[in-house]
């Protein structure tokens, strides 16, 4: 099928993954939809990845870089790409042949969504496993769901030029929890089309998966989580619940400094906690004198109840 002026860029971020990136590729080659174009960004791999795409040199875009990680990655195939829509696929993971049909389908009945993503597949160590709740997936505007942790996989999604234009790219001060950082951005300005469908495959569990190289990935959300806090855009009530979840996760962080005996660290979080608590205070000010929960009281509209 084909829609007029929906072109899609595919963006595949790979580095030393010469066992994984053909498969993904395959996978994005079999699509029922036919993408504009397939954009792979080598992050400067020194295995065998280069030789492991020969056979698809006239059907991808290669582009070497030295070593700079995913977030450099994605970014440049974004610069490189022509396409109205972006698509991204990590080189570990794979989509069902309908998954860009889908979602340009639904995109083109639903127009005014600007990203769209879907339900997944989780493989960990070649064995299927079932999300948790806490890993349920929400549509429309789930700027609060998305406070907790990353529900939004960077495979599943497909998104409009324009928003990138609008919120920035990926941060490349972020060695993990970049695409978190990302989502709270465009979901705290653009509602979120989820189709319900399983349309990508997650492959995880493997030892080079960067979240298995950083101990308390919190703490870059956390950085995340404050740069939210000084949005002017952000509505006062998503802003209070947003320090609240500072408050969460500082405050386990510095109880992991503290088993450590990492005391510089510990003060450093537990002066995150009483910050937020202190903005906490001063915003709630402004709508009433009673305390009470956030969580109680903030819709998903962003506004008091």
């Amino acid at each position: 099928m084909n829609f007029t002026n929906k072109l899609v860029s595919v963006i595949i971020p790979t580095y030393n993954r010469e066992n994984w990136i053909k498969e993904a590729i395959e996978s994005v080659l079999a699509q029922t939809y036919t993408p504009y174009e397939i954009i792979v960004v080598d992050d400067g791999s020194s295995d065998n990845t280069r030789k492991a795409l020969s056979s698809f040199r006239s059907r991808i875009r290669y582009v070497f870089q030295p070593n700079s990680g995913p977030s450099s990655a994605r970014n440049k195939g974004i610069e490189l790409s022509s396409g109205e829509w972006i698509a991204f696929l990590d080189s570990d993971d794979l989509w069902k042949p309908k998954k860009l049909e889908k979602q340009m389908q639904a995109l083109q009945e639903q127009s005014h969504f600007k990203i769209c993503y879907t339900e997944e597949i989780w493989i960990r160590n070649g064995k299927f496993v079932n999300p948790r709740k806490k890993h349920t997936k929400y549509s429309g505007w789930i700027y609060l769901h998305c406070l907790p942790l990353c529900i939004i996989s960077p495979s599943s999604v497909v998104i409009h030029r324009s928003v990138f234009e609008d919120v920035g790219k990926f941060d490349t001060s972020l060695p993990v929890a970049e695409d978190y950082d990302l989502w709270l951005r465009i979901c705290s300005r653009y509602p979120v089309m989820l189709l319900p469908q399983k349309l990508i495959i997650k492959r995880g569990g493997h030892q080079d998966q960067l979240s298995k190289s950083y101990w308390g990935i919190d703490r870059f959300r956390i950085i995340a989580l404050e740069k939210m806090t000084r949005e002017n855009t952000l509505p006062s009530p998503w802003k209070i619940a947003t320090l609240e979840e500072i408050i969460k996760k500082a405050t386990i962080v510095a109880e992991g400094f503290k088993k450590r005996e990492k005391w510089e660290e510990y003060q450093l979080y537990t002066a995150k906690v009483k910050k937020a608590r202190e903005k906490i205070a001063c915003l709630l000010s402004n709508y009433t004198g009673e305390s009470y929960s956030v969580k109680e009281k903030v819709t998903l509209k962003g506004e008091l109840q």
